[in-house]
């Protein structure tokens, strides 16, 4: 028996409406006690997927608000329990006042993650699809919600089913080869079993391969805009955030820290941010932001350098492409201002950099050739969305240690040894990917994964 569990399951803001979500064995009967149908019909004669609408009453059976009711009767609800939803009108006070009196008539208040969790307990969801929620929830452009769509319909679980088979049937095979010999298995021919074993390990290196992809789906990706002062980075900062994020003058050294902003260009979600002119200075402020500037560039996932058509590369603009190329980060050249006389060593630019955009301040368009760069660069282009991808660095580590168990499998039976000992190999990789879906996972795994959540979902 689980006990009744409530949450507000909208935001806790002023708005059209809110939800109270209510869910456990006795939730319905708690509903009952606070909502009231003007059919007079309690809610516990009601049909699964039913709604009424009625009076939400406090304890001295005063009105604190009127609503709707709408029942799911388990299994078919999304906890898998008996679930009811009070909807009632969206203000912070009346919504607190609702959930006050549910907690009152016999619920308590859920933890963050705890309806999720018990879909996922209560086998409505893999632990994978129950990840792929809060990616749902978080989802910053068209990409990332289809990706996140893909993963809650259970693609990655789907794509650990066809590895996790196939390594069952040999891991079962090759122990009743051994066990039972008296039984006169046929045994796995070496080469056949070799195959088996290179084409699993192909398939877990080809997903860790998407945690990169996944990540920057998930997360974005952090851009640091750099170059000497007055080429143009905080007009390109500002055109990309839409609005005036960064003072724009022609004064030498007017950004001084870093201005952050994030934006949507195209499928890339990217956490910009524009850094001070890089140049020697004595000013002491000014100077902390070039060494703020140079620091992003080792940590960033995408440069875009920015240098001015108009004027000659000087050493600040060399230093900067060394340190580009140094930390062999994901770079973009912006030759800025071609609206202006070219005075740009372009043959150098073309030299130190794969990917270059020209633009200038008058000419709008030349956004879409940037953003079309910027999916070449990061291969967003390349990434299958439908499909199962690494999400997090729990799946990574799970996947990495089902990967080094298949490595090991093939070198020991490469070596010559025993089955047995590559079935305990075989094995060991198939708990990896047990705990990668959650079939198999501890409480501990369980709980930080539900930690993350907000409460209500």
């Amino acid at each position: 028996m689980s006990d009744t569990i409530a949450a507000i399951a909208t935001p806790l803001a002023v708005g059209g409406i809110s939800v109270i979500r209510i869910s456990g064995e006795n939730a319905i009967s708690v509903a009952d006690k606070v909502f009231k149908g003007f059919n007079k019909k309690p809610l516990c004669e009601y049909e699964g997927y039913s709604a009424g609408y009625g009076m939400i009453l406090g304890n001295d059976n005063t009105q604190i608000d009127d609503g709707v009711a709408l029942v799911f009767k388990a299994p078919r609800s999304y906890t898998g329990e008996d679930v009811v939803e009070i909807s009632c009108h969206g203000g912070v006070f009346v919504t607190r006042e609702v959930l006050r009196q549910v907690i009152s008539c016999g619920a308590r208040l859920a933890e963050a993650g705890e309806f999720t969790k018990r879909a996922f307990l209560n086998g409505k969801l893999s632990l994978t699809q129950a990840e792929a929620v809060m990616d749902l929830i978080g989802s910053k452009n068209t990409q990332s919600l289809r990706s996140a769509r893909a993963q809650a319909n259970g693609a990655l679980f789907k794509r650990l089913e066809n590895i996790k088979s196939e390594l069952l049937n040999i891991a079962a095979h090759l122990s009743a080869w051994v066990d039972f010999p008296e039984e006169d298995i046929e045994v796995l021919e070496q080469g056949n079993l070799l195959a088996s074993l290179q084409n699993a390990k192909q398939e877990v290196e080809s997903l860790i391969k998407t945690f990169d992809s996944g990540k920057i789906i998930r997360e974005g990706v952090q851009t640091a805009i750099v170059g000497k002062p007055n080429v143009g980075k905080s007009t390109l900062m500002n055109l990309l955030a839409g609005c005036e994020k960064s003072i724009v003058t022609d004064i030498a050294g007017t950004t001084r820290d870093v201005v952050e902003e994030s934006v949507n260009i195209g499928n890339a979600f990217l956490r910009l941010a524009d850094t001070a002119g890089i140049r020697q200075t004595d000013d002491v402020v000014e100077r902390f932001g070039v060494e703020r500037a140079l620091e992003r560039i080792k940590t960033a996932g995408l440069v875009l350098a920015v240098f001015d058509n108009s004027d000659s590369l000087t050493e600040q603009d060399k230093q900067i492409i060394s340190a580009v190329k140094e930390d062999n980060t994901p770079s973009i050249a912006i030759i800025n201002k071609t609206d202006l006389p070219k005075k740009i060593d372009e043959k150098y630019i073309k030299d130190n950099f794969k990917h270059i955009v020209y633009t200038s301040a008058d000419n709008k368009e030349s956004l879409n050739a940037l953003s079309d760069e910027i999916q070449e660069v990061l291969k967003l282009n390349d990434i299958d969305t439908s499909n199962g991808i690494i999400a997090n660095e729990r799946q990574r580590i799970c996947a990495t240690g089902a990967l080094e168990y298949l490595t090991e499998a093939i070198d020991t039976l490469t070596a010559g040894f025993t089955l047995d000992a590559v079935t305990v190999n075989i094995e060991s990789a198939i708990e990896c990917l047990l705990e990668l879906s959650g079939q198999r996972v501890s409480e501990e795994v369980v709980n930080r994964v539900f930690h993350n959540f907000c409460v209500g979902k």
